[in-house]
């Protein structure tokens, strides 16, 4: 009975993991239409495969929001009120996400040797890149909002 439960708790964390990256993964799949984003992700290792790559990258991608905003939550406390350091947290990464995702894949890549942009890195890539991190970061934005000014009225858990 033990070992259930242990896989029980293990399936659950596993769950709790990866669970809000599928979704968002899913939810931002459109962007993979454009040519250059499945060369960025076709260029990312581990894989040659840009699906793969870019399953892989959005499930961790997701880690960050959901470390964050239960990291905000344990910080508050069971009695405390989580609203305010959800919305902290969501507001953070999210604007982390939107700075810092065109930052690496149109310098820090290249810098790396992952030359991904046949376009040569312009404005364009720049705005590509950028369009995505901010769906992205709404995908988790828009939920964990809700949550927090919900958690945030009187009496809200």
């Amino acid at each position: 009975m033990a070992v259930l439960e242990s896989l029980q708790s293990i399936l659950f964390l596993l769950a709790f993991l990866l669970a809000p990256g599928v979704v968002a993964t899913a939810m931002t799949a459109p962007i993979s239409a454009s040519s250059r984003i499945r060369a960025l992700f076709r260029a990312l290792p581990p894989t040659d495969s840009a699906g793969l790559s870019y399953a892989l990258i959005g499930l961790a991608g997701s880690l960050p929001y959901i470390v964050g905003v239960s990291v905000a939550i344990a910080l508050a406390g069971e009695d405390g009120i989580w609203g305010p350091p959800i919305l902290a947290a969501t507001t953070l990464l999210s604007v982390c996400y939107v700075v810092a995702v065109p930052i690496i894949g149109a310098v820090g890549l290249p810098q790396v040797g992952i030359d991904w942009d046949p376009t040569g890195y312009g404005l364009s890539t720049w705005t590509l890149l950028a369009v995505g991190a901010f769906w992205y970061a709404l995908v988790f934005a828009i939920p964990l909002a809700i949550i927090g000014v919900v958690l945030s009225l009187p009496g809200g858990w």
